[in-house]
C-alpha cells in the first residue's frame, strides 16, 4: 500500500478539546495495517509547503482569538489549499477549521474574520457569548454507504448557515446551528464538523473512510482496507448512544 502524507496545520494553536488526537488515531489505524503515514506540521510564518503534495490537510478547532491570530496567514495559503482541494486532497476540518473554509466568520463583537471561500457557507456568532451549542452530539450519516451513528462533543457559539451537503442528521444535540436538523459539511474529499473529542477515537468508520480515500487516490485499482478489531471503540460508543438516545 502507498504512503499517506498528511499536513496538520496550526497544531500549536488549534487543538481545542484534544483535536490533535485525531492525527494519533489516523497514525494508529494506518500502522495497524502496515500503511506508512507521514504527518507534517505547518504554523504561522512557516515556509509554505506544496499543498498539492499531500493526501490530507487537517485543521483543528480554536476559539475566536486563535482564529484571529491565524487568519492573515491562512489567507496567504488560500491558492495552495484550493489547488490541493481541487486536485483531490482530502480536507478534514474541525470547528474553527470548518468555519474558516467558508465565506467568513462573524464573531460576537460583529467583526468579520475572512474565510478562504472554498465553500459557500458562512458562520455568525450571537452577540451574547452565553448563547452556545454545548454538549454531546449524535449524528446519523451515510457517507460510508450505510447508515451509522457517530458521537462527539460540540462547543461553539458560531451558527453555520448555507450548508447544502451536511455530514449527517442530528439525532441528539444542536448541529450547525442551535437545535438544527443537520451538522457538518461533506463532499467526497471533505469532512467538516463541530465534533471534538477527538471525534475519530469514537468513530472508526470516519477514520477508515478518510484512510481508504487517501490510499486509493489516483490508484488504478481500488484497495480494500484490512478490517481492524474495533470492539472496544464500538462498545464505548454504544454506551454513549444508549445514554443519549434511550429515553
Amino acid at each position: 500500500m502507498k504512503k499517506i502524507k498528511v499536513l496538520h496545520m496550526y497544531a500549536d494553536m488549534l487543538d481545542l478539546y484534544g483535536d490533535s488526537g485525531n492525527m494519533e488515531v489516523i497514525r494508529y489505524r494506518c500502522a495497524k495495517r502496515g500503511i506508512e503515514c507521514e504527518v507534517d506540521t505547518y504554523s504561522v510564518d512557516s515556509e509554505k509547503p506544496d499543498f498539492t503534495s499531500y493526501d490530507m490537510i487537517y485543521i483543528g478547532g480554536g476559539a475566536d482569538l486563535e482564529q484571529q491570530h491565524i487568519s492573515a496567514d491562512l489567507l496567504k495559503c488560500r491558492e495552495g489549499i484550493r489547488a490541493a482541494y481541487e486536485g483531490g486532497t482530502f480536507l478534514f476540518l474541525i470547528c474553527g477549521g470548518y468555519q474558516l473554509m467558508g465565506k467568513y466568520y462573524r464573531d460576537a463583537d460583529g467583526n468579520d474574520i475572512p474565510g478562504l471561500e472554498l465553500f459557500d457557507y458562512y458562520t455568525v456568532a450571537p452577540s451574547s457569548r452565553r448563547k452556545r451549542c454545548i454538549g454531546n452530539i449524535v449524528l446519523r450519516t451515510e457517507i460510508t454507504g450505510v447508515p451509522i451513528e457517530v458521537v462527539g462533543f460540540e462547543n461553539h457559539g458560531g451558527q453555520t448557515q448555507g450548508i447544502k451537503t451536511p455530514l449527517g442528521e442530528v439525532l441528539y444535540g444542536n448541529g450547525n446551528c442551535s437545535k438544527s436538523r443537520y451538522e457538518g459539511y461533506f463532499e467526497k474529499n471533505v469532512i467538516a464538523t463541530y465534533m471534538h473529542g477527538p471525534c475519530l477515537s469514537k468513530n472508526p468508520e470516519l477514520s477508515d473512510y478518510m484512510i481508504g480515500y487517501c490510499i486509493n487516490r489516483g490508484a488504478d485499482e481500488m484497495q480494500e482496507l484490512e478490517p481492524l478489531d474495533d470492539t472496544l471503540e464500538k462498545e464505548c460508543r454504544k454506551v454513549m448512544l444508549d445514554r443519549l438516545l434511550t429515553k
